[in-house]
């Protein structure tokens, strides 16, 4: 995690692979199949600021949540580098379901697009590790939560014409190439973890 520094836009990368706004196309619009585009943007735009508001809470509230679990950095880097090698696994091998699962259909309220589809586990356990291991730099975070955020919106809310464009074969392939490297970011966090964890 170190090599992220106080890089904003490393950061905000890493946040934007994990959020996987091309992956999450045709869940988004299965979700809201049937219903009218200008509807579908409005919910979009409503979902995407909720997760907004979600992912800030957890970044200025995961640092007195690791302190009141009694939880040492080494832990949350370890466990942050698994989650992130099963996400970037789930994105190489998909399965019909989706990386997160079935999700219910209608017209959604927070769930599945704001929880699990932007602000997902992965997301939250990398804002948490992210303010473990630099507390000082949580401008920075605070920035790369916004550009990430910002890039997802992007993407979410021309959902339809992407999915004209790259097709549902495009889409996969770009899903897999994010995969692939959170699957080498994950490999580096536990390499970072456990080295640690060996010369204590």
């Amino acid at each position: 995690m170190d090599e992220l520094g106080g890089s904003i836009w490393s950061a905000a990368v890493l946040l934007f692979l994990l959020m996987d706004p091309l992956g999450n196309i045709p869940l988004v619009l299965s979700v809201l199949k049937g219903i009218p585009p200008k509807r579908q943007r409005i919910i979009i735009a409503r979902e995407l600021l909720m997760a907004l508001g979600i992912l800030l809470v957890f970044l200025f509230l995961g640092k007195p949540l690791l302190r009141f679990l009694h939880l040492q950095q080494e832990a949350v880097t370890i466990s942050g580098g698994l989650i992130l090698l099963i996400i970037g696994l789930r994105m190489i091998f998909p399965k019909p379901e989706g990386i997160m699962g079935h999700q219910p259909g209608g017209e959604p309220f927070l769930v599945p697009i704001a929880i699990p589809m932007i602000a997902g586990p992965s997301v939250l356990a990398m804002l948490i590790l992210m303010t473990q291991s630099g507390p000082a730099k949580m401008t920075n975070w605070f920035f790369a939560v916004l550009l990430a955020w910002g890039m997802s919106a992007v993407i979410l809310l021309a959902a339809p014409i992407l999915l004209r464009f790259l097709k549902e074969r495009g889409l996969l392939a770009v899903e897999r190439l994010m995969g692939m490297l959170l699957v080498m970011v994950a490999v580096q966090m536990l390499i970072d973890g456990f080295k640690v964890l060996f010369q204590a």
